[in-house]
Parts: structure tokens; sequence; C-alpha cells
């Protein structure tokens, strides 16, 4: 009997796709510092044309303020739009459906943050992470400002060939932060007082996305939302699933959205439960938002699901299977189930196999940390993946005294300071030389 894994399946919008997977947002932070699309991004998403029918980039962010990572790339001005056509095109030539993912991340716009001591969001804050900095409350001049940046973000994603946009509002960003009691303290037509207020933000920016797709796409265009059914801290609630499925039903009743992806931080989060005390406590979150949904628009479950055996358990409540760490490690995890070769599916790659897998070496710099929060590759993966990450850094330690040493012989121009600098850069040079031809061969 074939597994329902392998089944063809409708989206709201009416498009089909060939199968339940999808390739899950993975950022790869291999664009350059202005958010531009590198050979490094291309040659990671060609690698990946066959993993999923449905393939959703890493959050590209709709404008400089809420940028997550330091080299993700952006959608917030028309320079980006030459380099996610091609982005696209790399998606889509193996015949898959490519969905840009747009995003402002608020106050975990990690980048924006280090670099400015300073973020945005519905209400006052004062945080410590990544640094100690303030988070700045968003005027209503500023929040329609916002707004125009996601229509405009869209307008680039259609310019640039995408099949469809999924709008983020999970894992605290900052369109979640305005829906939840813990973030949201404000006392405006925005605020905390009332749900409709709390979901304001949200529904208009749907609808100001719909608005653009209705006007700009074709008919076919795919129209996503990615959100975290449930927010809590220990006993107290930022949400409950049960005013997140009011907060869906408002969103069906304006705008058509094609499927709806469940998302949030930590482990086997298919696994979830809920946790606010209610009809539905202790029920698996997938359980009941799929319920709710009752067939409306498709549900893709992810998060730790990295075995055939999850991926069953987790289409029990669900349409769709999104991975994305296991897409990583193993771009024919999909295939090899198609052939009925299960037991060659091999999460635990090693150095030597970076080339093969055209995993950018720059993804490095964060995606370890990222594996580590799901935990959906194993630990020996993971440790092989942080070894690179070391040795790019030493390497880049070198690279940058190198440079310091160009830079003190301009200072200190007497002959006595060129020979001692140039001795030292000779040194510095030859440790360069022995560690960079080995920082890929080595284990």
């Amino acid at each position: 009997m074939e597994s329902k894994l392998l089944t063809p399946v409708k989206l709201a919008n009416g498009i089909v796709l060939d199968n339940r997977f999808v390739l899950s947002p993975m950022t790869t932070n291999s664009s350059t510092t202005e958010g531009y699309i590198t050979e490094e991004d291309l040659l990671y998403a060609k690698r990946r044309k066959n993993t999923a029918p449905l393939q959703i980039t890493g959050a590209a962010y709709v404008n400089l303020e809420g940028q997550l990572f330091e080299y993700g790339f952006s959608v917030h001005d028309d320079a980006c739009i030459p380099g996610l056509k091609k982005m696209a095109q790399a998606m889509k030539s193996g015949g898959a459906k490519a969905i840009l993912q747009l995003t402002h991340a608020g106050r975990f716009a990690n980048h924006y943050v280090t670099s400015n001591k300073r973020a945005v969001g519905p209400s006052y804050m004062e945080l410590n992470s990544p640094v100690e900095h303030i988070v700045h409350p968003l005027s209503i001049e500023d929040i329609q400002k916002i707004r125009t940046n996601y229509k405009r973000a869209t307008s680039r994603a259609i310019a640039a060939g995408f099949d469809g946009i999924e709008v983020s509002s999970a894992q605290r960003l900052l369109l979640q932060t305005f829906f939840s009691t813990f973030s949201n303290e404000r006392h405006d037509k925005y605020g905390v007082d009332t749900l409709e207020n709390r979901s304001r933000f949200i529904l208009e920016v749907f609808e100001d996305v719909y608005e653009v797709i209705k006007n700009e796409a074709p008919k076919d265009f795919i129209f996503g939302y990615r959100a975290t059914p449930e927010e809590t801290r220990g006993e107290e609630v930022g949400y409950t699933v049960e005013e997140f499925n009011q907060l869906t039903d408002w969103l069906l009743e304006r705008v058509p959205l094609s499927y709806m992806a469940i998302a949030s931080w930590g482990q086997n989060i298919y696994l979830n439960r809920v946790r606010a005390k209610g009809a539905h406590y202790d029920r698996l979150i997938n359980e009941v938002v799929y319920e709710h949904l009752n067939g409306r628009i498709p549900l893709i479950a992810s998060g730790g699901i990295n075995t055939i055996e999850k991926c069953e358990e987790a289409i029990l409540h669900a349409d769709m299977i999104g991975l994305s760490s296991p897409f990583v490690a193993e771009p024919d995890f999909v295939e090899k189930l198609k052939t009925n070769h299960i037991e060659d599916i091999n999460l635990n790659v090693g150095v030597e196999d970076i080339e093969r897998l055209a995993i950018p070496k720059a993804a490095f710099k964060d995606i370890v940390l990222m594996m580590d929060y799901g935990r959906s590759l194993p630990q020996h993966t993971r440790d092989e993946f942080r070894k690179i990450r070391r040795k790019l850094f030493k390497i880049k330690i070198l690279e940058n005294q190198k440079n310091q040493f160009y830079t003190s012989i301009l200072i200190f121009d007497s002959p006595f300071y060129i020979i001692f600098y140039t001795y030292i850069l000779f040194i510095i040079q030859i440790i360069y030389i022995l560690i960079q031809p080995t920082i890929f061969l080595s284990s």
C-alpha cells in the first residue's frame, strides 16, 4: 500500500502537488551584507531542486529593521529582484513551486540589534540578547510604513517569478508579538485590550498582501501563512490555541490562503501539546488546529520530523510535512522513500560531504545554532558542522590580523616598523597557508 506521504495533495488555490513533502525555511546565511543573492545561495537551491514539490525560502526581510541574519537575503528594495529571480529559477528547475517567505523579525532582528543596539516592537522592552538593547514601540505611522514594506516586498516576489509568498507571523517575529499579551502592552487600536485589536496588524498585513496578489500575480499564485498556534511561558499564557483559531477564521474570511504551516522553537514541535488550561488542555496542538481547519486549507506540520516513521506519525494530524534540517544533510530523502531505499537515508554527514551537498561555508555561522534548537540532525552531524564553524572563525581572525598589519605599515612608515611588521606578517601568512588547505578535509 502506497504511503499517504507520496500521494498528491491540493492546495486551497487549486494547485496539485505530487506528494506531501515541503522544503521548509532554513537560513544558509550566505548572501551579501546588502542581502543580495550569491552563487552559493543558488548552488544550494539547485542541489535541492528535487527535495519537495513545494519549497519555501529562508526569511527574506522586508525592511532593514527586520533583518534577522547578518547574511540573510533581502526583499527590501528593487535591487534585490535580479538575484531573487535567479533564486526562483533555481528552486523551480526541478519542477517545484518556489515560495518566498516575507519576514520582519521585530525584536529578534539579531543583526539589526547587534549593529544598532535597538529593535522595534509593539511596546517598550529592555532585553539582553543578543546584546543589551531597547525595543522601541512602533508608532501608528511606523506600522503603516511596515504595511507598505510588505506590499512592496510582495510586488518584488511576483516580479522575480516566485510561484507564491509566505507571510510568517510565527516564532516571536514582529507580527506575532502584536498578537501576544507577553509583548503587546499598547492601549490603542493595535493594543492588548481586545482580541480584535491584537489581531489587527496581522489582518491588515494579510489584506495588504492579498491586494497586491489580486492585482499583480497570476491566478494560481500561492499565498501561505506560517504561525505558532499557542504561546506560553511556564504557567503564563501569551495567547491560547482557541484565540489563534479565531484569528485563523478572521484571516480566512478576508483572504484566500493556500495553506498554513505550524512552526515554533524547540524539539519535536509536531508533538507539542496544549499547555493553557481549557477545553483542549494536553491535546496535540496539531490535532486541535487540524480539526478546526476542517479541510478549509491544507496544514503543514514541521519541527523535529527527521525519519519516515515521524513523517507517518505527523501526517495523521496534517496534510503535508515540512522538513528543513534533514534536507540540508539528505537532499534525496524523498527520492529514497519513493524508490524504497529508506535504509539509505543518511543524516550522518561530515566535513567531507559539504561540497557534495552544496552547503555554503558561510552557513555555519548560524546554521549550527538553529540545528541545535531542533536537534533534527544527529549529534555527530552537528558536531562536524561545529568544527567547520570554529575553523572558519580562526581563519577570519587571521585574515583580520593580516589586514590590521597592512594598515599598521601604512600608519608607521619608518623603515624599522616596515621591516618588523613585514616579518610578523610573513609568520601569519605561513600559519594561514598551513591551516586553510585542511579546513574542509580534516575530521
